[in-house]
C-alpha cells in the first residue's frame, strides 16, 4: 500500500484511535469508522516502479493507434511531436545507443527540447500517470486495456517496440529494460527509502546553513495565476502556506468592469476551472478573456457561447479542444456567457 493511501485512512479510520484527553468532546464518539475494503481499493490505485500495483490487462499498438487519435491527438499531435500545448511526448533525440546504455546523452546538451521519453526513467510512471489523469478533459475514463493500449502506442513512437507490439502486465517489466533514460534517476539521496538519511539535517542547517539563498526557481508571469491562486487553495494552518500567485485585483480586473462588480467574473472564472487554459489579457493554451470579449462584443451571443461552454467544441480559435463543462450550473454559465458577449 502507498504511503499516500496509508495517510489518507488515518482520516477514514479515526475512529478507531484513542485519542481522548481531558477536553475531548463527546460528540466525536460517532466521529469516523474504519475504511471498507471498496475505499481502500478506489485510494490504492498507485503503480510502483516494480510494478507492484499494475492491474492486469493488455494492449497492442494498433489499438492504441487508434485510442490515441480519437481522444489524444488534439493536444499531443498525431505522432506526440506537438509542441502547441505541452512539451512533446516523443520527438528525436534519443539513439539506439541510449537505448542500449539506459541513459539519453541529448540530455547534457541546454538547447535540446526535452520529451517524456528523453527524461522519464521508469516505465510505471508513464502508466500510472495516463491511468489516473488522462484524458486531459477526461480522467479515469480509459479502461486498464486502453491504457496499456494507449502506452504501447506512445513507446512505438520512442522506437522502443515494434507496431506489432502487445504491452500487457507480463512483459512491461521487460519493456523497462529498454527505457531509453532508465539509468537517469539517481538513488544516492535519503528520501528513496523510509529509513534513508535526509538531505538536509535541520539543526546543522540552521545553525551553519551552507546553502545559497538565491531563488533559482520560479514561475514565469504568464503561468503565475494559471490555476488560480495557489495560496487560497493551501490549508490555512500548517508550516507551508501557499505561493501567492494571483496579482492585484486592480490590475487584473477584465475590461469593462471594475470593483465589486469587476471582480465578481474573476472569482467564477477561477471557481470554475477556467483559468488553467484561459488568461484574461493573453492566450495560454485557449484564447484571452479579452480576445474573446472583443470578438463577440454586442453580437447578442449569450446562448451561442453557453452551448460552447457546456458541450465544448475546437476549430473556432484554433486547434485547442475546449472540453465541456457540464459540470458548471447553469447559472454559472450564463453568468459566463453574459460576461464575455458584453450583455
Amino acid at each position: 500500500m502507498s504511503r499516500l493511501v496509508s495517510v489518507s485512512l488515518v482520516f477514514l479510520a479515526c475512529a478507531s484511535l484513542d485519542v481522548r484527553g481531558a477536553n475531548y468532546p463527546a460528540a466525536l464518539d460517532a466521529l469516523g469508522r474504519p475504511a471498507t475494503s471498496e475505499e481502500i481499493r478506489a485510494w490504492d490505485i498507485d503503480v510502483r516502479p516494480d510494478f507492484q500495483g499494475l492491474p492486469p490487462g493488455s494492449g497492442s499498438v494498433a489499438g492504441g493507434e487508434t485510442l490515441w487519435l480519437e481522444r489524444c491527438a488534439n493536444c499531443h499531435g498525431d505522432f506526440g511531436d506537438s509542441n502547441a500545448f505541452f512539451t512533446p511526448i516523443a520527438l528525436g533525440n534519443v539513439t539506439e545507443e541510449d537505448i542500449e546504455s539506459g541513459r539519453v546523452a541529448a540530455l547534457r546538451d541546454p538547447a535540446v527540447v526535452r520529451t517524456t521519453f528523453m527524461k522519464v526513467a521508469t516505465l510505471s510512471t508513464l502508466w500510472d500517470y495516463i491511468n489516473r489523469a488522462m484524458p486531459w478533459n477526461a480522467p479515469k475514463s480509459l479502461t486498464t486495456d486502453e491504457v496499456y493500449a494507449v502506452l504501447a502506442y506512445l513507446l512505438n513512437l520512442a522506437y522502443i517496440v515494434d507496431y506489432d507490439f502487445v504491452l500487457s502486465n507480463d512483459n512491461i517489466s521487460e519493456v523497462q529494460q529498454r527505457m531509453p533514460n532508465r539509468n537517469g534517476m539517481t538513488r544516492e539521496h535519503g528520501l528513496w527509502t523510509a529509513s534513508g538519511r535526509p538531505d538536509v539535517i535541520g539543526s546543522a542547517c540552521v545553525t551553519d546553513c551552507a546553502v545559497g539563498t538565491s531563488i533559482t526557481s520560479y514561475l514565469p508571469d504568464y503561468a503565475m495565476d494559471a490555476h488560480g491562486n495557489l495560496q487560497e487553495q493551501m490549508r490555512d494552518y500548517g508550516p507551508f502556506p501557499g505561493i501567492q500567485t494571483e496579482p492585484d485585483k486592480a490590475s487584473a480586473a477584465p475590461r469593462g468592469g471594475s470593483g465589486e462588480e469587476g471582480d465578481a467574473p474573476l472569482l467564477l472564472l477561477s471557481q470554475s476551472g477556467c483559468i488553467g487554459c484561459h488568461q484574461v489579457g493573453k492566450s495560454l493554451v485557449g484564447p484571452a478573456f479579452d480576445d474573446i470579449r472583443e470578438r463577440y462584443a454586442g453580437r447578442k451571443a449569450s446562448a451561442y457561447l453557453a452551448e460552447k461552454i457546456r458541450e465544448g467544441g475546437q476549430g473556432v480559435w484554433g486547434n485547442a479542444v475546449m472540453p465541456p463543462m457540464r459540470q458548471l450550473d447553469a447559472k454559472a454559465v450564463m453568468a459566463l456567457a453574459n460576461w464575455l458577449s458584453g450583455q
